[in-house]
């Protein structure tokens, strides 16, 4: 069995999601309080409690996001398993690269905290959206937003065979989505997110992050990560600090970094965290070969994973 783990961005958050666990486990609300001390953030009572116009806001979806999967993942580790490849989408990105020890635990929350604040407050003024395109190719998506006159939109994440999301003005989203089902796009949703994300339109947070990232310690890699910047592992000589800073404003390949995990033999794919959308994206890429696809966002589901690895 080679395992490899996934972790969700922001969009996977939902009021209520890791209370649960927060209540079934010790090494879970060590975690949440962890994160509260470190960031002065009472990111249990959001998560749990909402109201959800909060939960939604960047500053806090990622902190919430991130503290879920990691009180999951100090479950998994008491069981000892741990994955031979990880990824994530976005902010999940972020969490990968805690849990194989790139940025030590106080430093990725600081990291991320800082990143959700200047993703939310950094934007330049306007009215900011984004919508999945599904079923049209990556270059047909990429068409779509060129034939938009009413503004910018551009594709931002990569997600799967048949799947990108776009991102940019809520006129242009908006124009792309009649463009799209006019030419034979099966659905468009727009998103929980409330910036164009993954865009040029992101230059500041990306400038203000870049100097945070001078200051924190990189690590040895744990184990294997994949960047979403191109879907390719990174590697011992990589500019982590260049990367992370570009990061937020290049598209996410994410249908790549599902094609490399496949191609280095992972047949056991868990996502960690609210949600099971990269589950669906496992799925349709998964073509003939056998794999398990696990989700782990609740109790029930977190008891049935250990149990099935470990047995």
């Amino acid at each position: 069995m080679k395992i490899g783990f996934l972790f969700p961005g922001q969009g996977a958050q939902s009021v209520g999601m890791g209370k649960d666990i927060y209540e079934e486990y010790d090494k879970a609300r060590v975690i949440y309080d962890k994160v509260k001390e470190i960031t002065g953030i009472d990111i249990a009572r959001i998560s749990f409690d909402g109201p959800e116009e909060v939960l939604n806001e960047t500053k806090y979806t990622q902190l919430a996001i991130l503290t879920m999967s990691l009180a999951i993942l100090n479950i998994l580790k008491q069981s000892n398993i741990r994955p031979d490849i990880s990824a994530g989408l976005s902010l999940g990105e972020y969490t990968a690269l805690i849990n194989s020890n790139v940025f030590s635990f106080e430093e990725g929350v600081k990291l991320v905290q800082k990143r959700g604040e200047y993703m939310q407050n950094l934007l330049p003024s306007g009215e900011w959206q984004m919508a999945a395109i599904i079923g049209m190719t990556e270059e047909q998506v990429e068409e779509v937003c060129r034939k938009v006159n009413t503004g910018f939109v551009v594709p931002a994440n990569y997600n799967c065979t048949g799947q990108i999301a776009i991102s940019g003005e809520k006129e242009a989203v908006l124009e792309a989505e009649k463009i799209a089902k006019a030419m034979g796009a099966k659905k468009v949703i727009v998103l929980k997110t409330s910036g164009p994300f993954h865009t040029e339109k992101l230059t500041e947070s990306s400038k203000a992050l870049r100097k945070e990232l001078e200051k924190v310690t990189i690590n040895k890699f744990d184990t294997r990560v994949i960047k979403n910047l191109d879907g390719e592992l990174y590697r011992d000589d990589d500019d982590i600090r260049d990367i992370l800073s570009k990061h937020i404003i290049n598209p996410v390949r994410f249908s790549k970094t599902i094609k490399t995990m496949l191609n280095e033999g992972i047949d056991t794919f868990i996502e960690i965290g609210p949600g099971k959308t990269l589950s669906g994206f496992v799925k349709r890429m998964q073509e003939d070969k056998n794999i398990t696809i696990l989700n782990i966002n609740n109790v029930e589901n977190l008891k049935s994973t250990i149990d099935l690895i470990i047995k």
